[in-house]
C-alpha cells in the first residue's frame, strides 16, 4: 500500500514539533517570525500560518499578539503526529 502525501503545513508542524521534542526549541523559546520561517523552510506564508495553528492545536505553542509565537509544551510522544495525509478539519 502506498503512503498518502502529507500536506506541507503538517510536514512543517512536524518538523517544528521535532525541534521542540529534541530541545532545540526549549519551553519559552520564541519561534522565528512568519516571514523568517518562509525563507528558512522555503514555504509560503499561508503554510507557515497553518503550521502554527496546527502546533497550537497540539498544545505546543501559544501566540501572543504583536509579541510572537512561543513554545509552551512538549510533545507527549513521537506518535503525536496526525495520520499521514489526514487533513486538518
Amino acid at each position: 500500500m502506498s503512503e498518502l502525501p502529507r500536506y506541507e503545513y503538517v510536514k512543517l508542524a512536524d518538523a517544528i514539533a521535532a525541534d521542540i521534542a529534541s530541545g532545540k526549541l526549549p519551553q519559552g523559546a520564541a519561534l522565528p517570525g512568519e516571514r523568517a520561517m518562509t525563507d528558512l523552510h522555503s514555504v509560503s506564508i499561508g503554510t507557515v500560518r497553518r503550521a502554527i495553528v496546527e502546533l497550537r492545536k497540539r498544545g505546543l505553542v501559544a501566540t501572543l499578539p504583536a509579541k510572537g509565537t512561543y513554545v509552551i509544551g512538549m510533545p507527549e510522544s513521537p506518535s503525536d503526529a496526525r495520520e499521514v495525509g489526514e487533513p486538518n478539519t
